[in-house]
């Protein structure tokens, strides 16, 4: 795990709030649920409960430039989406798999976002079943077929990635790099996107990578 001294150093300097509570930005498909904003507030009330605030893309932005206006609402919610990361400190991103083998591919794109930033990412999922599991699952529809040397590919000949990791390769290497963590829980399917202890242990995850390191006890070095 790095040191985050050099980058809580520069939030000082570089983004647009006060450094007096580090913002989060909640990213995830948790917006397609029906409840949404109901689900926001309660993600707003646990980090809350742990010194963070809480910001969504269901956030309007103040002091939105008028040149919006003009611009077909699906625009709209990206340049507001990509604001809010912009003013965050760090991310919390829902990488439960949606409609596919994968995470959500908005959320994809902006953990690669928040990634470029060079600000840290944590990721949480509500299933621990793994990548390669996920997606040999989806193509068996159609059948994988085993090579001798082990490898699984799909009825089109496609490599099915195998290195034991939730999701793709990309996906986890950005997290890890950005000094974040993934945590997977499972979770009943009926209350897969709406049971959040899951991401309460990612929030603590984060406070303590992202906590001073605690003094030395007296009279050691």
């Amino acid at each position: 795990m790095p040191s985050w001294s050099g980058w809580k150093e520069r939030r000082y300097r570089e983004l647009p709030h006060s450094a007096e509570c580090l913002r989060v930005y909640l990213a995830g498909p948790d917006i397609f649920v029906p409840d949404a904003a109901g689900l926001v507030a309660r993600k707003r009330a646990i980090c809350d409960r742990h010194g963070l605030t809480g910001v969504s893309p269901l956030d309007s932005w103040p002091n939105e430039p008028a040149a919006w206006a003009t611009l077909p609402e699906w625009r709209r919610i990206a340049l507001r989406n990509e604001a809010q990361i912009r003013s965050a400190d760090l991310m919390i991103a829902n990488l439960t798999p949606l409609r596919g083998p994968s995470a959500d591919v908005g959320t994809v794109y902006e953990v690669a976002m928040m990634r470029t930033l060079g600000r840290p990412v944590f990721g949480y999922a509500t299933t621990e079943v793994g990548f390669t599991r996920r997606t040999a699952s989806l193509a068996s529809e159609k059948s994988v077929v085993a090579g001798v040397d082990g490898s699984l590919r799909d009825s089109e000949g496609l490599l099915i990635e195998q290195f034991g990791l939730f999701d793709n390769l990309m996906i986890e290497a950005g997290i890890v790099a950005s000094g974040g963590a993934l945590i997977v829980g499972e979770i009943a399917p009926d209350r897969r996107w709406t049971d959040l202890s899951v991401f309460e242990r990612c929030v603590e995850t984060a406070i303590k990578a992202l906590s001073p390191a605690a003094p030395p006890a007296p009279g050691q070095p």
